[in-house]
């Protein structure tokens, strides 16, 4: 049995998860987490086959995971797959066009959360990380889960916290750390977990 969300209790859907995530040799993981907030940083996501061990563990731990993405794509049918699996439509235009103020405003509202979010932004190599994840989370007074996708031992869930406190450099060497021996489904396109340059300010994409 996966380990569960606090409060809660397996269900049928919990154990067909978990069993689905053992027999394709899956061990789900989730770290006691310190609250009910948190923005989820799934790394490393170097290919489309990262999805399903995610929605798996999400199931399998009754985890409150979700994502989000613009409004326009929850058309139907897509829309109502998309709500299944954990996506919040998200309207920019009431955060005034920023994407991490609207975020902060759907972690705001809900009672509990884990927000997804792949701060790599691209399944191929890059050379840092996207910061907009970290900003949601400092902003939102919120810590982030780093949340693992680990091809090379089959792990997948949150594996430690990372409370940030505005030191960027310090808090992403604490994140490099706990995914120091995780590796990705294809660890070529793996991306350093190192933040984005600062071009005359702090950037928050």
């Amino acid at each position: 049995m996966s380990p569960l969300w606090p409060g809660q209790r397996a269900s049928l859907g919990s154990r067909l998860a978990s069993a689905l995530l053992r027999l394709f040799g899956w061990t789900a993981v989730l770290e006691p987490p310190p609250g009910v907030k948190f923005v989820g940083a799934a790394a490393p996501h170097t290919h489309n086959a990262d999805f399903w061990p995610g929605l798996f563990w999400k199931w399998a731990t009754r985890s409150p995971a979700h994502f989000v993405a613009k409004r326009e794509l929850f058309f139907f049918p897509v829309g109502v797959f998309m709500r299944a699996v954990g996506g919040i439509p998200i309207n920019r235009q009431r955060a005034g066009g920023n994407f991490v103020d609207a975020v902060v405003a759907v972690i705001n509202r809900e009672q509990e959360i884990v927000m997804i979010v792949a701060p790599e932004g691209t399944r191929s190599r890059g050379e840092y990380w996207k910061t907009g994840f970290y900003y949601m989370a400092l902003e939102a007074g919120v810590p982030i889960a780093v949340t693992a996708l680990d091809w090379g031992r089959k792990r997948v869930g949150i594996i430690g916290y990372v409370t940030p406190t505005g030191d960027l450099d310090a808090d992403f060497a604490r994140i490099r750390e706990l995914l120091r021996d995780v590796r990705g489904h294809t660890p070529g396109n793996e991306t350093p977990a190192v933040p984005r340059p600062a071009t005359g300010g702090p950037s928050r994409t």
